[in-house]
């Protein structure tokens, strides 16, 4: 007898979700390069993609001819955004990686100012290398792109004894906009940024940008690559205008020889925001409800239907 009940694919086993709904049936989908995709493509009506950024994890919606829902475990939908069929609902990871990604922004900024990576390198070569370093205490901090991970990023700022500076798309209360970037700019010490990436945000931080912050301030970037000019910022490091701290770059993966491997005053993660042991249980906590509320026919959270 055929099951008719709406499939669902995973990119980890359904036991993982506790106790998932009864009225979906599942499927395991994380295939290896050269792997077949599994028939019952033209049967899946949920999908989850894994939690990377391989193009054949997004090109696959193609034949997903029954597709209604699409729920990645990213924050950001860039790179499946444009694979979507038309009528299937996209929604994000809102809240996976709060906790991971502002833990690793305050590390890379803390990392930076203190200069980590100068001692871990002196303790290489066996130097006790003491120096005087810029502290957190009293810098002024601006968001770029305030909202949930930046509000997880001030709240961990809170006792460090910083200003905040938040700034969005659009100006609300306690909240500038964007469009104040080039007068706000000056006053930040360290300028963090979690936008998605839109064409709006593409490229933002271009040769401009870099020139209005202060000198020796501080970018940490823990939104996507592309938001930032490369060559642009490579210049301003290698002016010793600016320090930056990066988890994220473009091009990336960062190929060798690429000229930030050696740019001065930087740091580099890579592409670690979200990975860490905070991030799978609340994965795991959003992809259940939201399976809950398909399977009840309920409104789904967390609805991407415009650029943001």
């Amino acid at each position: 007898m055929t099951d008719t009940r709406p499939l669902v694919w995973l990119p980890f086993d359904a036991a993982e979700l506790g106790s998932p709904p009864e009225g979906l049936r599942y499927e395991r989908f994380l295939p290896e390069d050269g792997d077949e995709v599994p028939a019952s493509v033209a049967e899946v009506e949920f999908y989850v993609p894994p939690y990377r950024f391989k193009p054949s994890d997004s090109e696959v919606m193609s034949r997903m001819s029954r597709l209604k829902v699409v729920q990645t475990v990213t924050a950001g939908v860039d790179h499946v955004r444009p694979h979507l069929p038309d009528g299937a609902v996209l929604c994000n990871g809102r809240g996976i990686h709060d906790a991971s990604t502002a833990e690793l922004a305050v590390g890379l900024m803390i990392a930076s100012l203190r200069g980590l990576p100068g001692f871990v390198r002196a303790q290489d070569r066996g130097e006790w290398a003491p120096v005087t370093a810029t502290s957190l205490a009293d810098r002024t901090v601006m968001i770029v792109g305030y909202g949930a991970i930046g509000a997880a990023i001030e709240e961990r700022l809170t006792g460090f004894e910083v200003d905040v500076v938040r700034v969005a798309r659009s100006a609300r209360d306690g909240v500038h906009g964007l469009d104040e970037l080039p007068h706000l700019l000056p006053t930040a010490d360290v300028v963090v940024l979690i936008v998605p990436i839109t064409e709006e945000t593409r490229g933002m931080v271009d040769r401009d940008f870099l020139a209005r912050m202060k000198d020796d301030a501080l970018l940490v970037n823990v939104a996507r690559g592309p938001v930032v000019d490369t060559d642009a910022l490579v210049e301003a490091l290698r002016a010793g205008r600016v320090h930056a701290a990066l988890d994220v770059v473009d091009p990336e993966p960062l190929p060798e020889g690429h000229p930030l491997w050696q740019a001065p005053n930087l740091l580099l993660t890579p592409h670690v925001g979200g990975a860490s042991s905070a991030m799978w249980p609340r994965a795991y906590r959003l992809v259940l409800s939201q399976l809950e509320r398909f399977a009840a026919g309920e409104p789904l959270e967390n609805v991407k239907s415009g650029a943001y």
